[in-house]
Parts: C-alpha cells; sequence; structure tokens
C-alpha cells in the first residue's frame, strides 16, 4: 500500500537511492555490494561558477563487503563514483578495509561508528554500511532455513515487533517458541497473519 496522497502541493528537493546486491561465490563466501545515489531535482550553482544539473549525482559510492558462513567480514572495498569534495572525499576508500574482521552480527554497528566517526571517516559511506547487517540475514536466510535444528531457537526470534515471542506470528509459525498465553487463542485472534514464515 502506498503513502497516502500528501496534505499540499509540494516541489521535490533530493533523493537518496540506496540499493543492495548480494552474490553466492564459488569458493563458498558470500558478496554483499550497496551503493547509494544522492541526486537533486534542481540546478544549482558550483564554487567555480558552472551550474550542477539536477539529476547529476552528489554522491555517488559503492562498498563491497565479503562474509563467511558466520557472518565475518573478510574483505572489503570502498569505491566512489561521485562525492562533493572530489579526491579529498575519495581519499578515505582505503579506510574501509578496516571494516575486515568485523562481524555482521555482533555489535557491527556500534563498531562501525567508533572506528569511522568524525574525520576518521566518510558520513555517507558510514551510512551506507548500516544497512549491510539486515541485507545479509535476506542473504543468508534461505541457507539457514535449510540447515535448520528444530532445538535451536530461531535467531530472528525477538528482533523486531512482529517475532516477539509473545506474538501471534510466532504462535503460528514458531510453536515451540512462543512465550506468551495460549497459542491456539493468540493465533485465532489475527485475523491477518502472514501465510508464509519469513525474517524481518
Amino acid at each position: 500500500m502506498p503513502l497516502p496522497p500528501p496534505d499540499y502541493p509540494r516541489q521535490p528537493l533530493h533523493t537518496r537511492s540506496i540499493r543492495v546486491q548480494s552474490y553466492a561465490r564459488d569458493d563458498g563466501l558470500w558478496d554483499l555490494e550497496a551503493e547509494l545515489i544522492d541526486v537533486k531535482a534542481y540546478d544549482f550553482p558550483k564554487r567555480d561558477g558552472e551550474m550542477f544539473k539536477a539529476g547529476q549525482p552528489i554522491h555517488h559510492m559503492h562498498l563491497r563487503i565479503t562474509i563467511d558462513e558466520n557472518f565475518s567480514i573478510v574483505a572489503a572495498q570502498a569505491v566512489y563514483d561521485a562525492a562533493p569534495y572530489g579526491a579529498q572525499c575519495m581519499a578515505i576508500e582505503p579506510a574501509y578495509t578496516d571494516l575486515i574482521g568485523m562481524n555482521l552480527l555482533k555489535g557491527f554497528r556500534r563498531q562501525v561508528k567508533e572506528r569511522f566517526g568524525h574525520v576518521e571517516g566518510c558520513t555517507h559511506m558510514t551510512e551506507l554500511s548500516q544497512v549491510l547487517p539486515t541485507a545479509a540475514v535476506q542473504t543468508m536466510a534461505n541457507r539457514r532455513r535449510q540447515e535448520n535444528n528444530p532445538d535451536r531457537r530461531p535467531f530472528q526470534l525477538d528482533g523486531c515487533h512482529a517475532l516477539s515471542t509473545s506474538g501471534p506470528v510466532v504462535a503460528e509459525h514458531y510453536p515451540k517458541w512462543y512465550t506468551g498465553g495460549s497459542a491456539e487463542a493468540s493465533a485465532d485472534s489475527s485475523t491477518d497473519s502472514p501465510s508464509l514464515t519469513h525474517t524481518s
């Protein structure tokens, strides 16, 4: 369902697009490639007097990480196609190899902020890295289902509102781990429960 129409007429100003593509590699590892693009909806003058055209990327950057089956980063590379201060922005590219050794599921966002905060990193590249943990979980979801151990609590439970262990989704799809009241009563009270088990 889309958002409702706006209350007042308006003009577009800025668009940020973030895209993540994941790949299974032939060596048993996985690549995640994240891309961020910022564009303005209007022309504006640059410092040198030339015009920056609407739709031309102000920021355009890529971040590739390679992870193992435990979500640990074993390789990382950052690249810029466009940045507002050109070579000065792009000089930070090599720093992002320091993502190597971090684990996407173990304090990753905190570690990134500590390592790349302020002048030690690029605000936008660091922000782009923040989407990687959930993208990695979705990448590995089917593999985890195939290797599911019925005696191991699914890692995604209590990770979001829908997958609260006291809620109707868990009562229906993961009854062994349900912590609420009567699982049957809870499931019956939910008239719009999803028909397929998924991770959020």
